[in-house]
C-alpha cells in the first residue's frame, strides 16, 4: 500500500514534471502579459499552444493520473467550447487507456437546428458530470457549464485544470479575497482537481540552477504573487 507521503510525493512530482513540459513546449511563458483582470503577469498560460499530437497525448496524460490520484467520483467528463472540447476527448482516451473508462460530451456555444439538434454532443449527460478545462479566471465559465449540467438533468460534480494561478479573483472590476478556484470549491460546493500550481511553478524556478534569467523569472513571480496571490484553505 502507498502510504500517504509517498502520495504527496508523487503528485508533486507530476506538478514539477507538469511545469517542466509546459515550459519546454512554449505554453507557459515568461514576459508580461495583461490579463482579464488588467494586471500585468510575469508569466502567460495558453493552453491552446499544446497544438500537435504528442503534445496533447502528454497532457491528456497528465490529466488522467491527476484525476485518478485525487480520488474524484464522477461518472463522465465534459468539455466546455471550445478549449475543453479537445481536452475532454483526449482525456477519456486516456483515463480508457489507464483503465478507467467513461462517456464523454460537450457543447456547442450555438444551437443547431438540424440533425440532432441542440448544444450537447456526445454521451447523455447523467450522473456526476467532471467538467475538464484548462484554467479557472474567475468562475464565469464554470458557472455556465454548471447550469448547462443541472438543466440536463445531471450533477456538476468537480472540475479539473491544469494550472491553479493561486491569485485573487476580481468580481464588477475588484480584487476579491479568494481565487476562482476557491470560489468553486466553497461557493459552488464542486471538488477541483488541478496538475499544478503557482507554487509548483515557483519551485520549478527555484529549482532550475543558478541562471540568471530563471532567478529573475522567479523574483518576478514571487514578486506577483505577494501582490495578488491568495492563501490555499
Amino acid at each position: 500500500m502507498v502510504s500517504k507521503s509517498e502520495q504527496a510525493a508523487d503528485k508533486d512530482q507530476l506538478a514539477l514534471d507538469f511545469v517542466q513540459f509546459a515550459v519546454e513546449s512554449g505554453v507557459l511563458r515568461f514576459g508580461e502579459f495583461k490579463t482579464k483582470a488588467g494586471r500585468m503577469s510575469p508569466y502567460f498560460f495558453n493552453a491552446g499552444l499544446f497544438d500537435d499530437g504528442a503534445k496533447m497525448g502528454r497532457l491528456a496524460e497528465f490529466y488522467a493520473k491527476a484525476i485518478l490520484a485525487s480520488g474524484m467520483e464522477f461518472d463522465m467528463v465534459f468539455g466546455p467550447a471550445y478549449k475543453g472540447i479537445p481536452l475532454a476527448a483526449t482525456v477519456a482516451v486516456e483515463l480508457a487507456r489507464q483503465g478507467r473508462n467513461v462517456p464523454f460530451a460537450y457543447n456547442r456555444k450555438e444551437a443547431k437546428d438540424h440533425g440532432e439538434g441542440g448544444t450537447l454532443v456526445g454521451a447523455p449527460l447523467q450522473g456526476r458530470v467532471l467538467i475538464i478545462d484548462d484554467v479557472m479566471s474567475a468562475g464565469t465559465a464554470a458557472r455556465e457549464s454548471i447550469a448547462l449540467i443541472t438543466n440536463a438533468g445531471a450533477t456538476a460534480y468537480g472540475i479539473a485544470i491544469a494550472l491553479d494561478r493561486q491569485e485573487m479573483a476580481t468580481e464588477n472590476g475588484h480584487d476579491v479575497a479568494h481565487s476562482a478556484v476557491q470560489y468553486v470549491r466553497g461557493t459552488l460546493g464542486m471538488q477541483v482537481c488541478t496538475i499544478a500550481k503557482l507554487a509548483d511553478l515557483l519551485q520549478y524556478l527555484a529549482d532550475s540552477g543558478g541562471a540568471q534569467d530563471m532567478r529573475n523569472h522567479h523574483e518576478r513571480v514571487l514578486a506577483y504573487r505577494e501582490r495578488y496571490g491568495v492563501e490555499d484553505k
